[in-house]
């Protein structure tokens, strides 16, 4: 009867392993999402004085799903507020409501009509304090991003832009151009600790460690590039793949509770 259990567990591995491969073929155009990949690990029932040698296993579980922060292709866009990381580090947002900071490889940024730089929801991108050279004032603190809609010779903002060191400047209709704020990155000790809330956002976790904030280019962040996005790091051949694959374990492992069936079906039938 322990074959049913154990073709059962692979059953449940295996439908473990189809959704994690149909979310990504999903997210496979989605901004900035980041695939993932189910490990697993095998299940033995043994003890202290079990002869080694007649160890039997008893199927597989997941070990964990773990998530592939690797590079996706980047898309020009043009346009001025469309930023992507070429390398490491996040993008942090900052829930105005909640306080809650989260944080994103999706660099499609906009201004609302108070001058605020957020995100599709409405979360504010987070920046350093800079003086007027450009210098960071306070590295270890950020900022919400708001752009000054006038100058101080009362100039209308004219346009953004977004230098590859994070520097946002502001032009004027005066002919001016003025360094705002610098955008701010973190990065992680393990990423991959992160924990996924949907949108393509993370949040961090104790597995993650707590965020380093630095400026592009220094340190293990990328430089930014601007007016382009980082598209999903999916790779559908490789997910089509994975997907025959995991069909096939599913339908082994319904083929063995089958054949279990059979022989429980055999012994059942015996006449004495």
């Amino acid at each position: 009867m322990t074959s049913f259990y154990t073709s059962l567990n692979g059953l449940k591995n295996s439908q473990t392993d189809l959704g994690t491969i149909a979310h990504n073929i999903a997210n496979a155009e989605t901004t900035g999402f980041k695939k993932s990949s189910v490990e697993f690990a095998d299940l033995v029932a043994n003890g202290s004085a079990a002869n080694p040698r007649m160890s039997q296993g008893l199927g597989a579980t997941v070990a964990g799903v773990n998530q592939n922060f690797g590079l996706g292709a980047i898309e020009q866009t043009g346009r001025n507020l469309d930023i992507a990381i070429d390398g490491d580090g996040f993008f942090a947002t900052r829930n105005p409501e909640s306080g809650q900071v989260l944080f994103t490889r999706n660099g499609n940024f906009q201004m609302d009509g108070a001058g605020a730089l957020t995100d599709f929801k409405g979360k504010a991108l987070q920046v350093f304090e800079i003086d007027a050279a450009g210098n960071v004032l306070n590295p270890g603190a950020t900022i919400d991003a708001v752009i000054p809609l006038t100058n101080g010779a009362g100039a209308d903002l004219a346009s953004v832009s977004i230098e590859g060191n994070g520097l946002i400047y502001g032009s004027y209709t005066d002919g001016t151009s003025e360094p705002i704020a610098r955008v701010a990155l973190a990065s992680f000790a393990a990423p991959t600790g992160l924990r996924s809330v949907g949108s393509t956002n993370w949040e961090a976790t104790g597995f993650s460690g707590t965020p380093a904030f630095e400026v592009p280019a220094n340190g293990r962040n990328g430089q930014l590039l601007s007016g382009m996005l980082e598209k999903s790091n999916v790779d559908l051949a490789e997910e089509m793949v994975g997907l025959i694959t995991a069909q096939r374990n599913f339908q082994a492992n319904a083929k063995a509770i089958d054949t279990a069936t059979q022989f429980s079906q055999t012994i059942i039938n015996l006449r004495t």
